[in-house]
C-alpha cells in the first residue's frame, strides 16, 4: 500500500469512502459483504475510513463505527462530517456531533469535516447564530477532534472567500478531482489554490461516481496501447496520484471486487507519463461536449441583467454531463436575477462574442434543464423530514 504524510499521520493513500456501501435486497447496508469489504481493506494497509451523517440516511456511520470497533483503535483513521450544507430552519452542532460519537462508538474523530462548504451553505456554516465553526475549533482544542477540514463542491472563488475568513483553522480540504473535472469543474484552479494556501487535499468522485470507469470500447483500447494491464479506473486513480497535493484518494466501494482491484491498484506506484496525461486530458475535451466558452468576459460588460455569463457556461457544461446536484445547488444560491432564467435575450452578449456562441440560446437551454432537475433546497427538506421520522421512530 502506496502512504503518504498527512496532516502529521501516515495515512493510505486509497481511502474508504462510504457513501455507496454494498446493500441487501431490501435496501439496508449488507453488513456481512462490508465486513469482508473493510478486512480487505485492513489486510492490505488502508487505514482512511470516510463517512458522513446523512451516508444511507443515517446509517453508515453506524455499520462503519460497529465494524471498525473489531480492531485496534490505533490502526485505522476515522473521518465523518457535520451536515451544514444541508438547508435547515436551525443547526445543532453540538447535537449532531454527539450523536455521531455515539453512533460510530468512538470517543474522538481523526478527521472532522464541515460538509460541503459551498455557495448556498457558507451562510449557515458562518452564521454567528449556530457559531458551528467556532464550536468545532472548539471540539479540536479539546481532543475530540484530531484534524479539522472542510469538504466543497464550491467554486474557486468561495473557496478562496471561505479561506480568507477560516483558513487558519482548516487543516485540510477535501474536493471532487478526477482527469475530467481537471477542467471541467475548474480542477486546476482549485488544486492550485489550496495548495498555494497550504492546504492538503483528499479527493472524492475520482471516478465521477464510476464513469470514468466504463469508457467506450474505442477508448479502453487506446488506454490499453499504452498500458495493457490497467483498468480505465487505474488511469483515474494514478492521475490523481500524480498531483503533488493530493494525499488521499477516496474510492466510493460498494463490491469486495472492487475493493480487490482498488488495493492491487494502490499497491504500487505506477506514475502517468507526459502523454498518457495528454491522452486523457484531451479525452476529456472530448467527453464534455462543451460550449466553447473562454471566459474572456466580453459578455459581461454589456449584460443589461449583469450576469455572470462565463460562470453560467461553466455550470451549464457541467450540467449538461452529469444530474449530479452541485450545479443546481450552485444555481440556488444565487439570486434569482442572476440565474439563467434572468436572460432577457437582447443578444448584446451574442454580438460581441469571439467564439460565435448563440448566449440567449445557452441561458435559454439551462434554464429548461434547471426545471427538470430538483432544487437542493427540496432534496434537503426532504432530508430533514426523513430525519426527523427516523428520530421519531428511535423514541
Amino acid at each position: 500500500m502506496q502512504y503518504t504524510e498527512f496532516c502529521g499521520e501516515m495515512i493510505s493513500r486509497l481511502g474508504f469512502g462510504a457513501m455507496r456501501l454494498p446493500l441487501r435486497s431490501d435496501g439496508a447496508i449488507d453488513e456481512e459483504e462490508t465486513r469482508r469489504m473493510i478486512a480487505l481493506a485492513m489486510d492490505n494497509g488502508v487505514n482512511y475510513f470516510d463517512t458522513a451523517f446523512p451516508y444511507h440516511g443515517g446509517m453508515s456511520e453506524v455499520v462503519i463505527g460497529k465494524l471498525l470497533a473489531e480492531y485496534p483503535r490505533s490502526s485505522w483513521h476515522l473521518a465523518t462530517k457535520y451536515p451544514g450544507h444541508q438547508f435547515s430552519s436551525s443547526y445543532d452542532p453540538a447535537g449532531v456531533f454527539e450523536e455521531q460519537l455515539v453512533k460510530c462508538g468512538v470517543d474522538y474523530f481523526d478527521f472532522y469535516l464541515l460538509h460541503n462548504v459551498c455557495e448556498s451553505s457558507l451562510p449557515a456554516y458562518t452564521d454567528p447564530r449556530w457559531g458551528i465553526i467556532d464550536y468545532f475549533v472548539e471540539q479540536k482544542k479539546n481532543g475530540r477532534i484530531r484534524h479539522l477540514g472542510f469538504s466543497s463542491h464550491a467554486r474557486p472563488d468561495t473557496l478562496a472567500s471561505f479561506l480568507d475568513q477560516y483558513g487558519e483553522h482548516m487543516e485540510f480540504c477535501q474536493i471532487q478531482l478526477n482527469w475530467l473535472d481537471w477542467t471541467l469543474q475548474n480542477g486546476k484552479e482549485k488544486v492550485d489554490l489550496l495548495t498555494g494556501r497550504g492546504i492538503p487535499i483528499v479527493v472524492m468522485e475520482p471516478l465521477r461516481g464510476g464513469k470514468l470507469a466504463s469508457l467506450s470500447e474505442e477508448e479502453v483500447t487506446v488506454l490499453h496501447s499504452f498500458r495493457p494491464d490497467e483498468t480505465p479506473a487505474a488511469w483515474g486513480f494514478r492521475f490523481l496520484t500524480g498531483i503533488e497535493n493530493v494525499h488521499v484518494v477516496l474510492s466510493g466501494m460498494s463490491a469486495y471486487a472492487q475493493m480487490a482491484e482498488n488495493v492491487r491498484t494502490f499497491s504500487e506506484e505506477k506514475p502517468l507519463s507526459p502523454d498518457e496525461t495528454r491522452f486523457l486530458l484531451e479525452l476529456a475535451e472530448q467527453k464534455k461536449d462543451a460550449v466553447p466558452c473562454t471566459a474572456c468576459r466580453y459578455c459581461t460588460e454589456g449584460c443589461p441583467m449583469e450576469l455572470n455569463i462565463p460562470m453560467l457556461i461553466a455550470a451549464y457544461n457541467d450540467c449538461k454531463f452529469s444530474s449530479s446536484f452541485t450545479v443546481p445547488m450552485q444555481m440556488d444560491a444565487l439570486d434569482e436575477d442572476k440565474r439563467p432564467s434572468a436572460c432577457i435575450g437582447c443578444g448584446a452578449c451574442a454580438a460581441i462574442c469571439p467564439q460565435h456562441i448563440d448566449i440567449p440560446e445557452v441561458m435559454a437551454s439551462f434554464a429548461d434543464l434547471l426545471t427538470k432537475r430538483p432544487k437542493w433546497a427540496d432534496i434537503c427538506r426532504e432530508r430533514e423530514e426523513a430525519e426527523r421520522r427516523r428520530k421519531e421512530g428511535l423514541k
